[in-house]
């Protein structure tokens, strides 16, 4: 059987991502918009595509129908022709959580037949949910000129954050000789970005040694570098991880700072325009109505705007009523803010409709917590599902949560205090 020249990528997209709360609710974490266009997977695929590699699997697992649709046939990032393509990977045993994914050694150990039928020198296996740019054939260079069994992408967080991460101590050459995973006493700052490089019939080898054994990180990294030739490259560019609502905020807030370092235009991101069944490509020009005021913002194609809109990020088809100011928000495909309306450091999912005379993101108690989801809301933020309709005359504190399809009859009266949720029948959470 031929070899191919190019590696083999694994983009790893199942995960929940729970910690999104509402915006994971009808779709997966990679799947999630961002930066008005994109949606978060379209870094690691353009990254793909820029780096000149043409054979892509997709592992999806949890709520993959919007991701699958979003990648259709791979178009939008040269995945097509003869010599080239995207491969969507679904869980291969039955319909029950137990026989989902059970880490990330287990889903690409599900797809060892994908691995045998594109046999290439190497596999190179990326996350789908992380904001970044990266070469990633310089990384296999690196790999190759180590000669190394694998090589994890690796960069320094601060000390207070690397509790989230596995992390690494090297020695002078580069080589990883100790690995903690999601360590609570830290002794290193260098944290993995789950960006992998594997000689490939190493991979195979690692994989059928325990197949028990379901995560990389966790199991058989440190199996790895204990016996074997497990390298580390150094990476000093944006990355973000979005797994949080704080994170994904302050992301975005990060296209609005010229000095963040995230720059998806010139970084070359592709998003797939055709894929939004809010058919972005088609609107036209954003307008900018008389009286209308905007700092510091995005304004996306399809936008109207009367009202004032200042620090934010605001997606195809949003309208801005007259007298209405949104400020430190993101506002998601067609949302609707309408005349004399207040949003302020809010995270507002597509379709909603923000009555007139309305307040998202009132006070200045920031410190009371999400009383259901302390962990998920707690700098303030608040976050509005999908679909759902705010009232008229309506305020809504800081940190609460309107889950997906909330309508006006869902609403307590008067007002939704500070670190409230909005329960609605759509929801699972």
């Amino acid at each position: 059987m031929k070899i191919h020249e190019q590696p083999l990528v694994l983009i790893l997209a199942g995960g929940v991502g729970s910690r999104l709360n509402t915006l994971v609710h009808t779709r997966a974490k990679p799947a999630v918009p961002f930066g008005g266009i994109y949606r978060i997977i379209d870094f690691s695929l353009s990254n793909v595509m820029n780096s000149g590699m043409t054979h892509v699997g997709v592992l999806t697992q949890y709520k993959p129908l919007s991701l699958m649709h979003h990648l259709g046939t791979g178009e939008p990032w040269d995945f097509t022709g003869r010599t080239r393509g995207i491969k969507i990977l679904p869980p291969r045993t039955g319909s029950l959580d137990s026989d989902w994914y059970k880490g990330t050694a287990d889903a690409v150990r599900q797809n060892i037949d994908f691995i045998k039928s594109h046999p290439s020198k190497e596999v190179i296996i990326l996350s789908g949910d992380h904001i970044y740019r990266m070469d990633i054939d310089d990384m296999l260079h690196f790999h190759h000129r180590k000669k190394a069994d694998i090589t994890i992408a690796m960069m320094v967080v601060p000390k207070e954050d690397i509790h989230q991460f596995g992390t690494g101590i090297t020695d002078k050459d580069g080589r990883i000789i100790e690995w903690e995973e999601k360590p609570k006493v830290p002794r290193t700052n260098l944290a993995s970005m789950g960006i992998y490089v594997f000689d490939t019939e190493y991979l195979l080898n690692l994989l059928e040694e325990d197949r028990k054994e379901a995560d990389f990180g966790m199991h058989l990294i440190p199996k790895a570098i204990a016996r074997d030739d497990v390298f580390a490259y150094p990476f000093h560019d944006y990355w973000r991880d979005v797994g949080t609502i704080q994170s994904y905020w302050q992301a975005n807030m990060d296209l609005l700072n010229e000095d963040s370092g995230i720059a998806p235009e010139s970084w070359g991101i592709r998003p797939n325009v055709d894929s939004s069944n809010t058919g972005f490509a088609d609107f036209p020009p954003a307008r900018f109505l008389p009286g209308c005021k905007c700092r510091k913002s995005m304004i996306s194609a399809g936008c109207i705007i009367e009202g004032e809109v200042y620090n934010s990020v605001l997606a195809p088809g949003v309208r801005v009523g007259k007298g209405a100011i949104v400020r430190d928000s993101i506002l998601l495909h067609n949302v609707v803010v309408g005349e004399q309306s207040r949003v302020d450091l809010a995270v507002i999912d597509k379709r909603c409709h923000i009555s007139a005379e309305s307040i998202v993101g009132y006070g200045d108690d920031k410190s009371t917590v999400n009383a259901d989801f302390p962990t998920h809301l707690y700098t303030g933020i608040t976050l509005i599902g999908k679909n759902s309709h705010i009232p008229g005359g309506y305020t809504i504190g800081r940190n609460c949560i309107v889950n997906t399809g909330a309508s006006i009859d869902d609403f307590p009266e008067n007002e939704l205090k500070s670190g409230e949720t909005v329960h609605t029948s759509e929801n699972n959470f």
